[in-house]
């Protein structure tokens, strides 16, 4: 029962018309549900054209230990064990016992793939070399469907460049199912009123009436489809399928979206934001974008999240010219992974970590009941493939968090020759540390014991 002196979780500090979020004080302690109920949540990420590595062809350190492994290259440190740092990964060294390093993880469905493409099954492990070129369900999809009823929004999708892109130059990480790739949101204002002012301009009845005639609309639809259904040959029959699972998939958006209107938003102060910056600053524009994932998982709007930091093929966006903005550099960025410049790519990939570090310590500064909120969230932060040859094999893989979801962490691990496994086998590992049944998922040969000992 609360009392006079205790706090709710959401309470603000309002005042001159700011209102901001308070941390985890013990006067909040009432209401917070017990440890195994608390938030388990998924961060899954992605960096495009590959990473340095010029240890060897394949990106693999020898693992000798006479041998000196570089200070820029992406892998921390040459051999497998307890983490040291180079210059590349410098930014990590401070969350030691937060994050590993995995070498030798790949899909064998992106085997056959270029390395500009396989980003598009970097979340699915599907095969897409096949007949039907259509992905499968994202790992972070799989759980929003177990446990995105749990929170206002099942997941969120987010890309630099935004929208679906295409096969082969995929600009979104999420998919539905075979098919059906979700929309990434790149735009820092439209994201932030889609977390926090969804009803901006309306009152409640009028969003009453938009679901209900939604509702309507959906209801005649499939109604209409029962007695088509019958008349259709074989192959039309399955077409209609298809359209009908994703009209399901809208009727359950708007029953989600009925049953949460009588629920108070949470108050972000939006002046604490650059909602208007854009690509052509990118640090502060990737430091938006994840101050807005950590805001939405901060307010527990959502515990499923996707990240597309770059596409493998943004030659039409401002991210070509990162490289440029940053450091000077007089190509575009893709030419990094091709020309593998000395001075420009271990720099590159340093950023790349100093921005994604900046976000994890966000959650590790943020006390969360008996620890803080990294220690709820496991974040795959990678990409598909080495710099050198885009051959789609040993993919630069790096994971954080989850210590209270049972991962331990301060080592480079290495899956090469006779002790190689499919990258899936962490995803699955992933899936059962946020609460989600699964067996197996792509490819899969089990649990990775390794990062979370005692699975099976």
């Amino acid at each position: 029962m609360q009392k006079s002196w205790h706090l709710n979780r959401r309470d603000l500090l309002r005042g001159t018309g700011v209102a901001l979020s308070l941390p985890f004080l013990e006067s909040m302690s009432w209401a917070m549900a017990p440890s195994d109920e608390l938030p388990r949540r998924m961060v899954v990420s992605y960096f495009s054209y590959g990473a340095y590595m010029p240890e060897a062809k394949s990106g693999i350190p020898s693992g000798r230990a006479q041998d000196v492994h570089p200070d820029w290259s992406w892998w921390p440190c040459g051999q497998a064990g307890p983490l040291s740092f180079n210059q590349s990964s410098a930014p990590f060294a401070n969350l030691k016992d937060d994050i590993s390093y995995l070498q030798g993880l790949d899909h064998k469905g992106g085997w056959k793939l270029g390395g500009h493409s396989s980003g598009d099954v970097f979340a699915t492990g599907a095969d897409m070399t096949g007949e039907h070129k259509t992905n499968n369900i994202s790992l972070d999809q799989l759980a929003a469907r177990v446990h995105g009823h749990k929170t206002r929004y099942a997941s969120l999708v987010l890309g630099t460049e935004g929208g679906t892109g295409s096969y082969g130059r995929c600009k979104t990480l999420s998919h539905h199912g075979p098919g059906r790739p979700i929309p990434a949101l790149n735009r820092p204002q439209e994201i932030f009123d889609r977390l926090f002012r969804p009803y901006a301009g309306k009152n409640q009845t009028a969003v009453k009436g938009q679901l209900d005639r939604k509702r309507s609309v959906l209801d005649l639809v499939l109604e209409e489809s029962r007695s088509l259904h019958n008349r259709l040959g074989q192959a039309d029959q399955a077409k209609l399928d298809e359209y009908l699972e994703s009209v399901r998939a809208v009727e359950k958006r708007v029953a989600r979206s009925a049953s949460w209107l009588d629920r108070p938003l949470p108050e972000i102060d939006p002046t604490s934001l650059d909602l208007e910056v854009t690509a052509e600053d990118p640090e502060n524009y990737i430091r938006c974008m994840y101050d807005l994932i950590y805001l939405a998982l901060q307010t527990d709007s959502t515990r499923n999240i996707s990240f597309m930091l770059e596409s493998e093929q943004s030659g039409a966006s401002e991210l070509q010219n990162y490289a440029h903005y940053l450091f000077g550099y007089s190509g575009n960025t893709h030419d990094i992974s091709h020309k593998r410049p000395d001075e420009i790519s271990g720099k590159w990939d340093q950023w790349r970590a100093q921005q994604h570090a900046y976000f994890l310590k966000r959650l590790k500064d943020t006390p969360e009941a008996d620890g803080n909120m990294l220690d709820r969230t496991v974040v795959l932060w990678g990409s598909a493939h080495p710099h050198q040859a885009h051959n789609t094999r040993n993919y630069p893989i790096h994971l954080a968090g989850g210590r209270q979801l049972g991962f331990r962490h301060g080592q480079l691990h290495q899956f090469l020759g006779n002790q190689k496994v499919p990258l899936a086998n962490l995803f699955v590992s992933m899936l059962h540390a946020v609460g989600v049944p699964v067996d197996s998922f792509a490819d899969s040969t089990g649990d990775m014991t390794e990062l979370r000992p005692g699975t099976v």
